[in-house]
C-alpha cells in the first residue's frame, strides 16, 4: 500500500490499497454465497465452450456449401450445428444471469450494510475529521463499483480469456504459425492494457475520485448550513466556493478521460494488427493449398469473435480499474480498526446505582501537546448531583465524553458501578447514560420516533407520558400531525426550545441511572425554563446527575460543584460555601452576575 498525499476530499488520512488488495476484498464478498457462485460458473463455462465451437461450426458450414452443392443435406446439418451452438450459448448465458443477479444483489446489500456498520464504529475523532458528505459519496459509490467490478471479472473478462486463449490453442494445433501469432497479440494486448491502466490511468482516476468525493462534501456542508448562508447573505460566496471545487474536478476528470482515450487508441491499433495478420496468414496458407475456404471462414469468424472479446477486454479493464478505485474506500474502511474498540469478549454493562470513579486518569486528544487530564482522580456517589464549571477548555465536556467512552485513556481507568468501562461493550455502557445536549440534533423523522430513540420498544402511551413530563406534549399536540410530524434535517422545523424539550423527553424515556445535562434549559424561554426545571428536578431524583453548567444560576441546588481549570479540579463544594470562599468560583459567579 502507498500513502495518498493528493487525496483532497477530507481530513481523514489512510493508506491507499493496491489493486490486488481491492480484488481480494471483492472476492471475499463472492464467497458469501458459494453455491450461487458455483452455479454461475458452471453455466459460464458451458457458454464459453459453445462460444469456442462457433468458428469451427462456421468453417464446417462454408466447407459443406463449397464442396458439394448437389448434396445440400450436409450443408443443412452444418447449418443446424452453427445455429444450435449460438442458441445454446444464448440459453446458457441467460441461465447464468438468473443465478448471478440474486448473487450480486445480496452481496451488494450486505457489503454496504457492513460498510455502514464499520463507519458507525469509528471513533469520534474519525467522524470529526471526516466530511459526512464525502463519506456518503464513498460508500454509495463503492456499491456500484463492486457491481461493475464483479460484472467485469465474471461476465466479461473471465469468459474472454478462456475464449481468446482457447482459440489461440485451437489455431496452434492446426496452423502453428497462426496460433503463435494470435497468442502473442492477445498477450501483448492484455498486458499493455493492464499496465497502462494501472500505472498510467489509475493515479489520475484516484485524483478525480477524491475530487468527486469533495463535491459531495462541499454540497453537504453548504446545504446543511443553509440557514447560516442565508443569515449572512453568502449565497454568491458559496456558489463561488462550490464552483472552485467543480473546476478542480473538471480538470482532473479531463486528464483521466483523456488517458483512457490514449489507451483506447493503442488497443485499436493492436486490433488492426490482429485483423491483418490473422486473415493474411490464412489467405497465405490457402494460396499454398494448406487451408480451405472453410479455414479462411474459420479465421474470419475467429477474428470477429476475438475482436469483439478484445474490445470488451480493453473496455472492461478500464472499467474494472475505475470500479476498483470506486470500491477502494470501502475496502479500506474494512481494514481499519476503530480507535475505540470493544475488548475481546467484552461483557455487557450491568446498570447499578450510578457510582462513577476516575482512577489516576491520563488523557490527551490526538495531536494535543499536553494531556487534558494528568493522573486525575474523582469519585461521584450514587444519586449525587454534581455540577462541572470552569472556563472553556478546562475539561468539562471531556469528562462527559470519557464516561461515555467516546475516547480511550492513555493511563488509568474509569469505573461505573464498579465496572471498568474499557471491559464492557460500548453500546451497553451508553444505553445506561442519558444525555441531554445543549444543542440537540434530531433525526429527520417523526417527533414520536425521535423521542422513542432512547427506547425503540416504547409504547405510544410511554412516549406521550415522557413528552408531558418534559412539557413538550402541548406544543406537539398543536402540530397538524402531532407525534407523526417530521422535524426536518437535524430538527430544523422546530424551534431551539422545542428541540430541547424533545431531547429532554427522550432522556425521561431512557430512564437511565446516570443523567448528563449539558445546560439543558439554555434554549428555553423564561416561562418554559421554569416548567422544565421542575420536570428536570423530578428526572434527577434518585439518579446520579452530572450538569455541565454555563449559567451558574442553574446549579445552586447541586450537591457538589467542581471547578475545573486546565484539567484539574481547583475547587469543590456547595454554591454558598464556594461563593463565601472568595476563590475561582466566586470570581466566575461575580462575572456571571450572580
Amino acid at each position: 500500500m502507498s500513502d495518498d498525499p493528493d487525496n483532497p476530499d477530507d481530513g481523514v488520512r489512510r493508506r491507499v490499497l493496491s489493486n490486488g488488495q481491492v480484488l481480494a476484498f471483492v472476492m471475499r464478498q463472492w464467497m458469501r454465497r458459494p453455491r450461487l457462485l458455483a452455479a454461475t460458473l458452471v453455466f459460464l463455462f458451458v457458454a464459453v465452450g459453445l462460444d469456442l465451437m462457433l468458428p469451427t461450426a462456421a468453417g464446417r458450414l462454408v466447407d459443406a456449401v463449397a464442396k458439394d452443392p448437389a448434396r445440400p443435406q450436409r450443408a443443412w446439418q452444418a447449418w443446424t450445428l452453427f445455429v444450435g451452438v449460438f442458441l445454446g450459448y444464448a440459453i446458457s448465458r441467460n441461465i447464468q444471469l438468473r443465478f448471478w443477479n440474486p448473487f450480486a444483489a445480496h452481496n451488494m446489500e450486505e457489503m454496504i450494510n457492513d460498510a455502514f456498520a464499520r463507519v458507525q464504529s469509528f471513533s469520534a475523532d474519525w467522524h470529526a475529521d471526516a466530511f459526512a458528505g464525502a463519506t456518503v459519496r464513498k460508500v454509495s459509490r463503492a456499491m456500484w463499483g463492486y457491481d461493475q467490478a464483479s460484472d467485469a471479472l465474471t461476465l466479461v473478462l473471465g469468459p474472454a480469456f478462456f475464449v481468446l486463449f482457447g482459440l489461440s490453442i485451437m489455431m496452434f494445433l492446426r496452423w502453428p504459425i497462426v496460433g503463435v501469432f494470435t497468442f502473442l497479440i492477445v498477450v501483448a494486448y492484455v498486458t499493455s492494457n493492464v499496465l497502462l491502466t494501472s500505472r498510467y490511468v489509475r493515479p489520475a482516476n484516484l485524483r478525480s475520485n477524491a475530487l468527486d468525493s469533495q463535491i459531495g462534501a462541499a454540497l453537504a456542508d453548504a446545504i446543511s448550513s443553509n440557514p447560516t448562508v442565508k443569515t449572512f447573505g453568502a449565497e454568491t460566496r458559496e456558489e463561488a466556493r462550490f464552483a472552485g471545487v467543480m473546476l478542480s474536478w473538471r480538470r482532473a476528470a479531463l486528464i483521466t478521460w483523456n488517458r483512457f482515450i490514449n489507451v483506447w487508441l493503442i488497443q485499436n491499433l493492436m486490433l488492426v494488427l490482429l485483423q491483418g495478420g490473422l486473415t493474411g496468414l490464412l489467405v497465405w496458407l490457402w494460396s499454398r493449398g494448406k487451408a480451405s475456404a472453410g479455414d479462411v471462414a474459420f479465421a474470419i469468424t475467429a477474428f470477429m469473435l476475438m475482436s469483439g472479446y478484445l474490445k470488451n477486454v480493453g473496455e472492461q479493464i478500464r472499467m474494472l480499474q475505475k470500479s476498483l478505485d470506486d470500491t477502494e474506500d470501502v475496502a479500506g474502511y474494512m481494514t481499519q480498526q476503530s480507535a475505540v474498540a470493544d475488548a475481546p469478549g467484552a461483557a455487557q454493562f450491568r446498570p447499578g446505582d450510578g457510582a462513577v470513579a476516575f482512577d489516576a486518569v491520563t488523557f490527551a486528544y490526538k495531536g494535543q501537546p499536553e494531556p487534558t487530564y494528568q493522573d486525575f482522580s474523582l469519585k461521584i456517589a450514587p444519586g449525587e448531583r454534581v455540577a462541572l464549571v470552569g472556563p472553556t477548555g478546562a475539561g468539562k465536556s471531556t469528562f462527559v465524553k470519557l464516561i461515555q467512552r467516546l475516547y480511550d485513556l492513555q493511563a488509568g481507568r474509569i469505573l461505573i458501578d464498579g465496572q471498568d468501562i474499557s471491559t464492557v461493550t460500548q453500546v451497553s455502557l451508553r444505553r445506561a447514560i442519558a444525555v441531554v445536549p445543549q444543542d440537540p440534533a434530531l433525526f429527520h423523522r417523526t417527533i414520536g420516533e425521535n423521542i422513542a430513540y432512547a427506547r425503540p420498544d416504547a409504547t405510544q402511551d410511554e412516549i406521550v407520558a415522557a413528552a408531558k413530563r418534559a412539557r413538550a406534549h402541548d406544543f406537539i399536540a398543536r402540530l397538524p400531525k402531532g407525534y407523526d410530524t417530521l422535524v426536518g434535517e437535524r430538527g430544523v422545523k422546530l424551534s431551539g426550545g422545542e428541540r430541547q424539550r424533545v431531547a429532554i423527553a427522550r432522556a425521561f424515556l431512557a430512564d437511565a441511572s446516570i443523567l448528563v445535562l449539558d445546560e439543558a434549559t439554555s434554549s428555553l424561554d423564561v416561562e418554559t425554563e421554569v416548567q422544565v426545571q421542575a420536570a428536570t428536578e423530578a428526572l434527577m431524583a434518585g439518579r446520579t446527575t452530572i450538569v455541565i453548567a454555563h449559567r451558574l444560576s442553574t446549579i445552586r441546588g447541586a450537591d457538589r460543584i467542581l471547578v475545573f481549570q486546565d484539567g484539574r479540579i481547583v475547587e469543590e463544594g456547595r454554591h454558598g460555601d464556594l461563593v463565601a470562599k472568595g476563590g475561582a468560583y466566586a470570581r466566575l459567579h461575580a462575572t456571571a452576575g450572580g
